[in-house]
């Protein structure tokens, strides 16, 4: 049944559907594909349909070995989409006047490709590109999901849940294991290390404790960033992986934070804000109005 309107000037407004044939989403997936990324990446995209009713979005494992149907291939999902969308252009062209019944989206690419990153990772991104390349469609790659305040929001969620951090900043309730500096991985390079830094002040603003950010793929960086936090008085540190999780092997983290001598948070896995956050490059990319995601609400 179809849930009934909230009354009242507060109601949150009624989300937008999706325009009829738009170019669907295709959420690229790195990392070694497996049952968790699968479920990972189908939790985000059921976010993104919330947000976007009727949204067509598909998931595109970056470095999957071969095609299959639970594990499709990036480059294979992008060719099967535009193989898709130029016979339905043939069906509908008018033999009279020449134009098809899709006009508003004659010009728009194939497909949007969002790429399942926090931040930038040239590695990945290379291999996204080249997967474009390789499936021979007209499709657009979108920025990483990061920086933004939603993903310093995530990680508070994720330091919260271990029992690094205060989990509501409101109450002030105080956490007797709470870290008092904050060490944030991530991979990609230092391009990679300078946007998790953006997020890591944000997060900084949030705990009013010290960030740094750190590259997980560069050794000895975390332990380094542990050791300036506690020389400028941190006694306490946590690793928070500023990471959706498949693009790493998990065992980097936790080898990460044994080095460091601090205690590591999860992942930020299918936290909502990666849906949204998705969603928000796909409606960029195409200039759809989507109902913006609130920013900087408390976590409970």
């Amino acid at each position: 049944m179809p849930r009934p309107r909230q009354p009242g000037r507060h109601r949150r407004p009624e989300p937008a559907a999706a325009p009829a044939g738009a170019p669907p989403l295709v959420l690229a997936v790195p990392g070694t594909p497996g049952v968790a990324a699968r479920r990972l990446a189908e939790e985000s995209l059921s976010i993104a349909r919330s947000e976007l009713p009727g949204l067509d979005a598909h998931v595109g494992y970056v470095d999957a070995d071969g095609d299959t149907e639970d594990f499709p291939a990036l480059d294979a999902v992008l060719a099967r989409i535009a193989s898709r969308r130029a016979a339905r252009a043939s069906e509908a062209r008018d033999p009279e006047s020449g134009e098809t019944a899709t006009d508003a989206w004659a010009q728009a690419p194939d497909a949007v490709v969002v790429p399942l990153l926090a931040g930038p990772d040239s590695a990945v991104l290379r291999r996204i590109r080249q997967s474009l390349m390789n499936s021979g469609s007209a499709s657009e790659l979108t920025d990483t999901l990061g920086p933004h305040p939603l993903l310093a929001e995530a990680l508070h969620v994720r330091l919260s849940e271990a029992g690094l951090a205060r989990a509501d900043r409101a109450r002030l309730f105080t956490v007797a294991t709470a870290a008092d500096g904050i060490v944030l991985a991530t991979v990609g390079g230092e391009e990679a290390v300078q946007a998790a830094g953006i997020t890591g002040m944000l997060l900084s603003a949030r705990l009013a404790v010290p960030v740094l950010a750190a590259a997980l793929d560069e050794e000895g960086a975390v332990a380094r960033a542990a050791d300036q936090l506690r020389g400028s008085g941190s006694r306490s540190l946590a690793l928070a992986p500023c990471l959706i999780g498949p693009e790493v092997d998990e065992t980097l983290t936790a080898m990460a934070a044994k080095e460091a001598g601090c205690a590591a948070a999860e992942p930020l896995g299918d936290y909502p804000a990666i849906g949204k956050l998705a969603l928000a490059k796909y409606a960029a990319a195409l200039g759809i109005a989507v109902q913006p995601a609130p920013q900087g609400a408390s976590v409970r």
